[in-house]
């Protein structure tokens, strides 16, 4: 009797490794983020790469929200340039555009941090806090550069433009945020 509990349960079990893919592991690790569905639709596309590791669910993550800051960033020097910006449009501009280059600043070294992290395993803790701090900061960079573009004197295109583009980055840097801290409470 208890051999058949046993192989039943066996069986179970090797059924559920079977049916578990790096797409269920996405929705499910992305199931805690404030935007489930944008985090599964943006890593999904990776989940070849992704499988079930967590370590490189989270690069992975970072990485897609350090391409989106850089390609905003390069948005945001390529608005600047424009003819005909009204005085407060061009300083909104430059104060984003610092404040984005903050962000890719931060992100960049997160993405090596969160590598150091895997590598020097002794401490983890110290580099995942890092990590944390800096996305964290780079998230509060993102904000920042939206907010520059408050009130109805810039309200245009460019706000528009801007606002939706920071709104993205803001939503892929916080769903990064999560997951790394989720790898972190669970490591």
């Amino acid at each position: 009797m208890a051999t058949k509990f046993t192989l039943l349960f066996l069986l179970l079990t090797l059924f559920s490794i079977a049916t578990s893919t790096p797409t269920s592991f996405i929705k499910s690790s992305c199931s805690t983020t404030q935007y489930p569905t944008l985090c599964v639709q943006s890593l999904s596309v990776y989940a070849s790469t992704i499988q079930q590791d967590t370590h490189q669910l989270v690069q992975t993550a970072l990485s897609l929200s350090l391409d989106k800051t850089q390609s905003t960033k390069g948005f945001v020097t390529m608005c600047k340039s424009f003819k005909n910006l009204k005085p407060r449009e061009y300083a909104a501009l430059h104060d984003c555009a610092e404040e984005i280059s903050d962000s890719v600043d931060r992100l960049t070294r997160s993405l090596k941090e969160l590598k150091l992290s895997k590598i020097n395993g002794q401490d983890f803790n110290w580099h995942i806090s890092n990590v944390e701090t800096w996305v964290s900061s780079a998230l509060t960079d993102e904000s920042t550069c939206g907010d520059g573009f408050a009130g109805k004197a810039l309200d245009g295109k460019i706000k528009a433009s801007i606002r939706s583009r920071m709104v993205n980055v803001a939503q892929v840097t916080s769903n990064a945020l999560s997951l790394i801290n989720q790898y972190a409470a669970n490591h």
